[in-house]
């Protein structure tokens, strides 16, 4: 990972973001840590993984949220009783 200061940064952030983009890890040390930057990918929400598999809405995202969590503080999973037979994933 190529590491620069944060004075360096400012000095040529578009250069630095378009290396990011290109794929190049590049850090920027500040303090006594490295903070990395990442180029992400930004989806729709109907295009996301929540609203593909669970079919949630944004408008519905925090109380889903809260029920989830709720579930895994009270441990309520459901058990499943029959015999798991890995070939049938693959």
């Amino acid at each position: 990972m190529k590491t620069l200061t944060i004075s360096d940064v400012r000095k040529s952030l578009s250069a630095v973001l378009d290396r990011v983009k290109q794929g190049e890890d590049i850090g920027i040390i500040a303090g006594d840590q490295i903070i990395q930057l990442k180029a992400v990918q930004v989806v729709a929400w109907e295009e996301s993984y929540l609203f593909q598999e669970y079919n949630v809405r944004p408008q519905e995202w925090e109380r889903f949220k809260r029920r989830t969590e709720s579930r895994r503080a009270k441990k309520n999973y459901a058990e499943f009783a029959g015999e798991f037979d890995p070939k049938t994933f693959s």
